[in-house]
């Protein structure tokens, strides 16, 4: 579930606490968080609605205008439309981890992850991409991937697989290596 920056700020000051989105598939379930640039936002409820039951105060909880601009988000997409009421639910517990340096041990383990990583696609990409990041920070993935001889959506996916791991940070464009992984490329 993605959010507009505007969005976020207004969710984590508080002043905003629903959401519509129209989905094939819900992408969050109840109970669950989303990883957002700001913190995590909690998922307290969805539920599946017909187009022409939000009302203007619903309209606005959620950022729009009014109900006219719901309808005509819903009317652009495919699938079922829902409401999501959501929370503020705290910071991201990866940014404690791109934080913290990774002892000896650590280091270990993350070569490890980064081994079964490279195992799993069939090709070493992950050094590579940390290098890339490493040498090109804030640089657009689209060049990124280009210089990574592989597919724009590839390289994004590959990445998140390292911000998993609290090894890259993502900029408004392009990435960084975190503290952590500076410290695991440096060994590297």
């Amino acid at each position: 579930m993605l959010f507009r920056k505007t969005d976020l700020e207004a969710i984590f000051a508080g002043e905003r606490t629903l959401a519509f989105r129209r989905w094939k598939k819900p992408t969050v379930k109840v109970g669950g968080t989303v990883r957002t640039q700001l913190g995590l936002v909690g998922i307290d409820a969805i539920e599946a609605i017909e187009p022409g039951s939000v009302t203007e105060d619903e309209a606005r909880a959620a950022g729009y205008r009014d109900r006219a601009g719901v309808i005509a988000m819903f009317e652009g997409q495919e699938g079922t439309c829902y409401r999501i009421r959501l929370h503020p639910e705290g910071t991201d517990p990866h940014d404690a981890l791109r934080e913290s340096l990774p002892d000896a041990a650590e280091i270990e383990r993350l070569s490890q992850k980064l081994a079964k990583l490279d195992k799993s696609a069939g090709a070493a990409w992950t050094k590579q991409a940390l290098k890339l990041i490493a040498e090109r920070p804030g640089i657009v993935s689209t060049s990124l991937a280009e210089a990574a001889g592989i597919e724009r959506m590839q390289f994004k996916d590959n990445v998140r697989k390292l911000k998993a791991l609290g090894l890259t940070i993502s900029l408004d464009v392009g990435y960084r290596l975190s503290p952590r992984g500076e410290a695991l490329i440096a060994t590297l």
